[in-house]
């Protein structure tokens, strides 16, 4: 539940991009967008940061990297699989980041650029939970940000990877609320 919100947070959306809602996801992919859009016009209308996340691993060391075969077919990437759903209203302000890694912070200049902006506490929300959510949220917590989760505005290829989240990681991290409370204290 969520107690508070740092005076200097950021909203951070993870992979709401063409290619991951194209998914198929644990949870109803209208209304987690739904709610992330709600968050980036609370946020804007608040004239705090909002960051844009997409994902594009093409390339990524990590994608050589000797692993288990993958549960999930491979498939190429349509020419838009990595722009942001048009539901999701980027402003000029808006800090855009692209990661090739599960973590938005790991390789990319989002640390340095929230701290220019003062920011102490981030809003997580976006697809997967427990992938591109999850890496972002541990790696913000390894740099000190706090961190609230929007439960509502996030899912997962799989509803067990998302509740594990949900109820084992996230409440070691942060806090966890729904959209509508969140919105609240910004």
């Amino acid at each position: 539940m969520i107690t508070a919100l740092d005076k200097h947070t950021a909203l951070i959306l993870i992979d709401l991009q063409n290619g991951m809602v194209e998914m198929p996801l644990a949870h109803p992919v209208i209304s987690v967008i739904k709610n992330a859009a709600k968050l980036v016009s609370a946020f804007h209308k608040a004239g705090l940061p909002v960051v844009i996340v997409n994902v594009n691993p093409s390339g990524a060391a990590w994608t050589t990297a000797r692993k288990e075969p993958s549960t999930m077919p491979s498939r190429p990437f349509k020419e838009n699989w990595t722009d942001i759903v048009p539901e999701i209203e980027i402003q000029s302000t808006d800090i855009l980041i692209t990661k090739t890694t599960w973590g938005a912070f790991y390789d990319t200049d989002l640390d340095e650029q929230l701290k220019a902006k003062g920011v102490t506490g981030i809003v997580l929300a976006g697809i997967s939970t427990s992938i591109g959510v999850e890496g972002t949220a541990r790696e913000a917590s390894v740099l000190g940000y706090n961190v609230t989760f929007a439960k509502d505005a996030m899912t997962d290829l799989f509803v067990e990877a998302h509740e594990n989240s949900l109820a084992y990681i996230f409440p070691r991290i942060g806090e966890i609320d729904v959209t509508d409370k969140i919105v609240k204290f910004v």
